[in-house]
């Protein structure tokens, strides 16, 4: 026998000590996983997680509600804070951020994320990441991330910010943008959208970064409020009439009405904007609605059942086949008419003025639900606001030809962002004429800080919704 075969002999005196095996542990493996997914291939975390989060159910036995909450909060925590800590990241490391392989910045992130914004012990968030690191890096690489862990490890998250972060003095953008981790054409979009002072763009900011209320939705006729709250622990909405707010913690598909599809979860933003529209004064008849964008379902879903209850029918249309089904099963035992079609709300089927209310909720860059859908912030370009603007133009204006003379059309979309809002709608008026605005306030009865109107802008930081955006239409010639 060879000297070398000799020493890898597992008898030998002269062989080295086995290495020890890595921990697996399932939470911290899955938010890797899931962290994974949403660099490599785009994928949404909302999306990502539940089948993530089900299939560790099947595979492991023990693992309960404690830890699909915890692996929640590591991808939710991680991806709302990822810029704040790749600037502390890059603090640690000696080399560019470019050049460290983005599994390792992964895990690096993860790890951050215990030390610094959540209540792990020190010690214990070092070792956890370090065994992840050697499970799905290997040794060597976990040593580079035990490296850099300690080093964050020696100050908490504010001494760093304030190390990290660029003097508000010098340069106010970028310091928001470093402390609140947001990118800084996100944060100068933001803050114009508000209209200036520092007070409500840091209170904006932070609210992005909070974790959102589940919030349900009884579907008037289908379900109640009282039924929702007998259900699970809930409390009252803020303004929709027909939103409870569940219990941190509480489960959705555990409550009868949400599975039966007479409830659903639906942020209050966007029943406002359904509600605005259904109550908007319209003259002459109010039999025939169109929802125009209507995927996947929860304001179409809404309509229908508002639509029903005054006799009125629905169509909702939606471009993309899938998403034209996800309406289809939200409207699915709607007590009133209604009809599901896939169709491009560009290039409509319908013909001029069938309708007497219209809702055009548009694609957009989504910067008013970062809170639920944190890493849009880091996949929106300034480059495809661009984009949007031609669809967005193109669907308003047909919006605008399919409600009929006396109806309304509601214009919504889920950002603020003001070349997505008032720019479309000013520029869409000025070319088609014969429309004008109404007020929208008043139909939105209780809700304070609406601006001057006659749009609406609803925003986190003040009405714990998302930042949703609406203005009404009325058609005029």
């Amino acid at each position: 026998m060879s000297e070398q075969a000799r020493r890898r002999t597992p008898n030998s005196p002269k062989s080295p000590r086995p290495h020890r095996r890595p921990k697996k542990d399932p939470v911290r493996i899955l938010a890797f996983e899931a962290l994974r997914a949403v660099d490599e291939r785009d994928a949404y975390a909302n999306l990502v997680l539940p089948p993530l989060l089900k299939k560790a159910r099947e595979k492991h036995e023990g693992f309960d509600g404690r830890d699909a909450a915890l692996a929640t909060e590591l991808v939710y925590g991680t991806l709302r804070r990822q810029g704040t800590y790749d600037a502390i990241i890059s603090a640690c490391v000696d080399r560019p951020l470019r050049e460290v392989d983005p599994p390792v910045l992964d895990v690096l992130a993860l790890g951050a994320h215990q030390l610094l914004g959540m209540r792990t012990p020190s010690h214990a968030a070092v070792s956890a990441t370090v065994e992840l690191a050697r499970v799905v890096l290997g040794d060597g690489r976990a040593k580079f991330v035990n490296a850099v862990l300690r080093k964050i490890a020696q100050d908490d998250f504010d001494t760093w910010v304030a190390r990290v972060a660029p003097p508000y003095e010098e340069d106010a953008e970028d310091h928001l943008a470093v402390v609140h981790s947001h990118p800084r054409w996100v944060v100068s979009a933001l803050w114009d959208a508000l209209g200036g002072g520092r007070a409500g763009i840091e209170a904006l900011l932070a609210a992005d970064n909070e974790r959102p209320e589940v919030t349900l939705v009884a579907r008037p006729g289908r379900a109640t409020t009282e039924e929702l709250a007998a259900a699970a622990e809930t409390e009252p909405g803020r303004w929709s009439p027909y939103a409870r707010r569940l219990a941190e913690g509480g489960e959705p598909g555990a409550i009868e009405a949400v599975r039966e599809g007479r409830a659903g979860v639906q942020d209050e933003g966007s029943q406002l904007v359904a509600i605005a529209l259904a109550n908007a004064p319209v003259d002459g008849p109010d039999t025939r609605w169109l929802d125009g964008c209507a995927g996947p379902g929860g304001k179409a879903a809404l309509l229908g059942a508002l639509a029903a209850e005054r006799g009125a029918a629905l169509l909702a249309s939606e471009k993309q086949p899938h998403r034209a089904r996800l309406v289809e099963r939200a409207l699915a035992g709607n007590p009133g008419p209604y009809q599901v079609i896939a169709a491009d709300g560009t290039r409509p089927p319908w013909r001029e003025g069938s309708f007497d209310r219209v809702l055009m909720d548009v694609p957009c860059s989504g910067l008013g639900a970062l809170r639920r859908r944190p890493e849009a912030r880091w996949r929106r370009r300034p480059s495809d606001l661009d984009g949007f603007a031609p669809l967005q133009r193109g669907l308003l204006t047909e919006a605008l030809r399919a409600v009929r003379v006396g109806g309304v059309v509601g214009y919504a979309t889920c950002s603020p962002h003001l070349a997505e809002t008032r720019v479309v709608v000013d520029d869409v008026l000025k070319k088609t004429g014969g429309a004008e605005l109404i007020d929208a306030r008043p139909l939105l009865p209780g809700v304070p800080e609406l601006g001057d109107g006659p749009d609406v802008q609803l925003w986190p930081h003040v009405h714990g919704t998302d930042a949703m955006y609406l203005a009404l239409i009325r058609r005029t010639a």
